[in-house]
C-alpha cells in the first residue's frame, strides 16, 4: 500500500530547466462535437518547464511524526483547528441537544434538523438518524450522553464505508508501483483545485518523490500562470502549452516528460468550466482517454476537489464529474473556512467516494490526510 505521508529515505531528484518540442497524440474526431481548440491542432508547440531545482520546503510536522501515536495526535490537532468554524456554526448546536434531560421525538427531530442545516443533506441525515436510533435501541442507550456516543460511532462508520476504488492508496496497491503514477485532478473553477494540486505536489516532494505537473486547464484565464507560480514555489516542474491549447496534448506531453525523466508522480490539472456542461464533460473524457493510451492503467487516481463552503452543491458536482472521469476520491478544500462541512457525509453515503485529503489553510503544507475518526472527534469536541 502506498502511504503518501510516510517518510522516504531517497532524495527527491533535482529537475533541470528545459525547452521541449511537444508531441501530440492522434486527434480524436467526433462528428457531433464542436472543436474546442482553434488553429492548427497538430502544429508544434513549446512546453514551459518550471525549474524545479529549489530545495523542498520545510518538512510538514505531520509527515515527520516519530511514531504512529505522535502522528495521530498531530492529525487530531490539525482536524480540531480546521473544524473550529464548523463547531462554532451549525454543528455547534449538537451540544445543546445532548445536554437535554431525555430522549424523545423532539430530541430526534432536532438532531436531524441540525444535520440538514450543516449540509449533510436530507437523505443522508435521515439515514444517519435511523441508524443511530436503531443502534441506540439495540444497545439500550436511553440517555442523551449514550446516544451521543452512538451517533459519533455511526458518523465514523458512515465516512469509513466507501470502498477504496483508486490504486495509489488502496490496500491492494503495490508498495512501489511502476512510475509514473498518474493523478488526474478535476473540479469546478474556484473550488481550490490549483492550490490543492500544489499542496499535493508539496506533500509528495516531502515524501521523497519527484513530481511533475501538467497545466491542463488551458481555458481559464491565468490558470496556466497560476500553476507555474505554484510549481516554482513547491519545486515541481510544470508542462504547459499556450492558453486555449488542447488539454489532451498537454496531458500527453506531461506523461512523455515524466517517462523520459523517470519522474515518480504526474499530477494533471483539468478545466473546470467550458461553455456548456456537455462540452466540459466531453473534454474531460477525452483527456482521460489520452492518459489511458499513453500510460496503461492510468490514471491511477482521479481526485475531485470540492469546496467545503459550497455545501449541498458539492454533491451534484461530485455526481457530474464522476460520470465523466470515474472519480476515485475527494479532496475537501477550504475546510477551515466553513461553518458547516457536512457535505463530506453526503458524498460518502450517496456516492460511495472516500475523502482522501482536507485543505486546512492557504500554505503549501496545509493539506492533511483525511481520518474519519479524527474528523468526527473534532466535530464533537464541544458537543
Amino acid at each position: 500500500m502506498v502511504r503518501l505521508f510516510r517518510r522516504r529515505q531517497k532524495q527527491a531528484p533535482t529537475e533541470v530547466t528545459a525547452e521541449v518540442t511537444a508531441e501530440h497524440p492522434p486527434a480524436e474526431t467526433d462528428a457531433n462535437a464542436a472543436p474546442l481548440v482553434a488553429g492548427e491542432p497538430n502544429a508544434p508547440q513549446t512546453l514551459t518547464v518550471g525549474s524545479g531545482d529549489s530545495a523542498p520546503p520545510a518538512p510538514l510536522a505531520i509527515m515527520q511524526a516519530p511514531s504512529p501515536e505522535a502522528e495521530a495526535e498531530e492529525l487530531a490537532a490539525v482536524m480540531e483547528a480546521s473544524t473550529r468554524r464548523t463547531r462554532g456554526g451549525v454543528f455547534g448546536r449538537l451540544g445543546g441537544v445532548f445536554r437535554r434531560g431525555g430522549v424523545d421525538d423532539d430530541f430526534w427531530e432536532d438532531l436531524e434538523e441540525i444535520l440538514i442545516g450543516a449540509d449533510v443533506g436530507v437523505r443522508t441525515s435521515a439515514t444517519l438518524i435511523e441508524r443511530v436510533r436503531d443502534r441506540a435501541r439495540d444497545e439500550g442507550a436511553r440517555d442523551p450522553e449514550s446516544v451521543r456516543e452512538v451517533m459519533r460511532a455511526e458518523m465514523v462508520a458512515l465516512l469509513e464505508a466507501p470502498r477504496e476504488r483508486g490504486l495509489l492508496w488502496s490496500p491492494a496497491a503495490a508498495e512501489d508501483p511502476p512510475a509514473p503514477q498518474v493523478i488526474l485532478v478535476v473540479g469546478v473553477n474556484g473550488a481550490g483545485k490549483t492550490t490543492s494540486i500544489a499542496k499535493l505536489a508539496h506533500a509528495y516532494r516531502q515524501d521523497g518523490r519527484s513530481v511533475i505537473l501538467g497545466a491542463g486547464d488551458t481555458f481559464r484565464a491565468a490558470a496556466i500562470e497560476q500553476l507555474q507560480t505554484w510549481g516554482e514555489r513547491v519545486g515541481a516542474p510544470v508542462i504547459a502549452h499556450q492558453a486555449g491549447a488542447d488539454p489532451g496534448a498537454v496531458a500527453y506531453d506531461t506523461l512523455g516528460a515524466a517517462a523520459a525523466r523517470g519522474v515518480d508522480i504526474a499530477i494533471i490539472d483539468t478545466a473546470g468550466r467550458l461553455q456548456t456542461k456537455k462540452n466540459l464533460m466531453a473534454e474531460l473524457g477525452k483527456v482521460r482517454r489520452v492518459i489511458e493510451g499513453r500510460v496503461p492503467g492510468a490514471p491511477h487516481e482521479v481526485l475531485l476537489v470540492l469546496d467545503a463552503t459550497t455545501g449541498g452543491n458539492g454533491l451534484s458536482q461530485a455526481r457530474v464529474f464522476g460520470e465523466a472521469t470515474e472519480v476515485t476520491g475527494i479532496c475537501l478544500a477550504k475546510l477551515d473556512g466553513t461553518s458547516k462541512g457536512g457535505v463530506v457525509f453526503a458524498v460518502a453515503n450517496e456516492l460511495g467516494l472516500p475523502v482522501r485529503f482536507v485543505g486546512t489553510g492557504e500554505q503549501p503544507g496545509d493539506l492533511a490526510p483525511f481520518n474519519a475518526r479524527a474528523f468526527v472527534d473534532a466535530l464533537f469536541a464541544d458537543a
